[in-house]
């Protein structure tokens, strides 16, 4: 069980009153939301819904015969990626050397750094952490000689006693890192094999979660034409025997497109073993809007994301009081920029009057929205015949939990009744 540091007052959406509690201690149904146990804003995380999100992508990617390494980055949080690697995920993806060092600390044996390895302390701990612990399966992107020649004169240095494994990173033009062209790619690659001795080319990665075009069906186009040079660079790289030995790593996928991901790249022969892996951190979470939006594109175009089953439930929210009825038509929330993620403005979902039954808690329609946020109040638009009052308590759903998770040390999991069931901290 991953456990972490006591909470107590200094940690928000912790109960000042309560002193200091031992992380692990925290459950057992002692504290409720709908109870005001917490002072708000809290963000909370439904037990129920991660439950069934983990096991949602377990089985969309048994089914299409992929592997998860889903990327820690979203939640920055050991508890769900152990909860995810119990739900048969390979191992853990992280984005930067402080991540990597987060995951390492609580135990995961295998990590794909979606990046480069730059920088001199970096790749010291890297290949000094490989060296004390031969059991740790370590991955890391490479896009450039220059980066290949640094990574190797360290390995060479510290006398590392098994090869680096990486993976040349196709990219595009305009788009973030990887080689502008196959070619270049290819090219990297047998410069990598010939230092085989100290790095060892695993495998090819791309991420196509930036493309984005004039449309829908466009953007799916230019996904799948990626997709196909970074499995050109793959079968250019099988055919000169550049691989070391193993399977070969076919890697990319963010949370948008990990049908057209999965598709493609399961289907290239390599004339020898290979693994696909998926990325994308979000679905654990899933979120009330943009996300909610691509997974609906998804289940247009995959059977499979379909035939799993009810698909990805939004488990995040963010609780706050209305502190304010100013004005006929407006309300102002205990919540801002401090709290939420602001891609697309939070989206109001429930309501509920404290000492009220639970079965009072009340879903808001789309007459309920948020013009705006200051960095620590939320403007609700509410309707003539709304009924708030100063004290009552509104659910927001989040777009974008990436950049909701990164503003809370700790979230509390609730049952389906909003019983804290556990809480969990968070390492940005």
């Amino acid at each position: 069980m991953i456990q972490g540091a006591p909470l107590d007052a200094r940690d928000k959406g912790f109960p000042g009153k309560a002193g200091t509690v031992a992380l692990e201690d925290v459950g057992g149904g002692s504290w409720s939301l709908l109870n005001e146990d917490l002072p708000l804003p809290a963000a909370i995380l439904k037990e129920s819904a991660l439950r069934h999100n983990a096991r949602w992508m377990k089985a969309f990617a048994e089914a299409v015969g992929v592997g998860l390494a889903p990327h820690g980055k979203t939640t920055m949080c050991p508890a769900l990626f152990e909860l995810q690697i119990e739900e048969g995920a390979w191992g853990v993806t992280v984005a930067t050397p402080h991540q990597l060092q987060v995951a390492r600390s609580f135990g995961f044996g295998r990590i794909l750094l979606a990046n480069q390895l730059v920088g001199r302390s970096a790749i010291e701990w890297v290949i000094d952490e490989l060296q004390q612990h031969p059991d740790f399966d370590f991955y890391c992107l490479l896009d450039s000689v220059t980066n290949l020649e640094q990574l190797a004169a360290v390995a060479r240095r510290q006398r590392l006693s098994r090869p680096l494994q990486v993976l040349v990173e196709v990219g595009f033009a305009g788009g973030r890192t990887g080689c502008r062209s196959v070619q270049q790619a290819v090219e990297l690659a047998a410069q990598t094999h010939e230092r085989r001795d100290v790095i060892a080319l695993r495998g090819v990665e791309g991420y196509e979660g930036i493309i984005k075009a004039s449309d829908d069906a466009e953007t799916v186009r230019q996904v799948d034409q990626f997709l196909d040079r970074v499995l050109e660079c793959a079968q250019r790289c099988a055919e000169r025997s550049l691989f070391a030995p193993g399977e070969v790593v076919l890697s990319a996928g963010g949370s948008a497109f990990f049908d057209r991901v999965a598709a493609k790249l399961s289907k290239v022969d390599l004339k020898r073993s290979k693994l696909v892996l998926l990325r994308g951190g979000c679905y654990l979470v899933h979120d009330h809007a943009m996300y909610a939006r691509a997974f609906e594109h998804v289940k247009s175009r995959s059977a499979t994301a379909v035939a799993t089953g009810s698909g990805l439930l939004p488990a995040l929210e963010v609780w706050s009081y209305v502190q304010s009825m100013p004005e006929p038509g407006r309300a102002i929330a205990v919540m801002g920029k401090r709290d939420v993620s602001y891609d697309d403005p939070p989206t109001p979902i429930k309501w509920y009057r404290p000492g009220s039954d639970v079965a009072a808690v009340t879903a808001l329609d789309r007459r309920y929205s948020v013009s705006h946020l200051n960095d620590q109040h939320c403007y609700v638009n509410v309707p003539a015949d709304c009924h708030w009052r100063v004290g009552d308590m509104v659910a927001f759903g989040i777009s974008h939990p990436c950049l909701t998770f990164d503003k809370w040390r700790i979230l509390h999991v609730v049952d389906d009744e909003y019983r804290i069931v556990r809480s969990l901290r968070t390492y940005f």
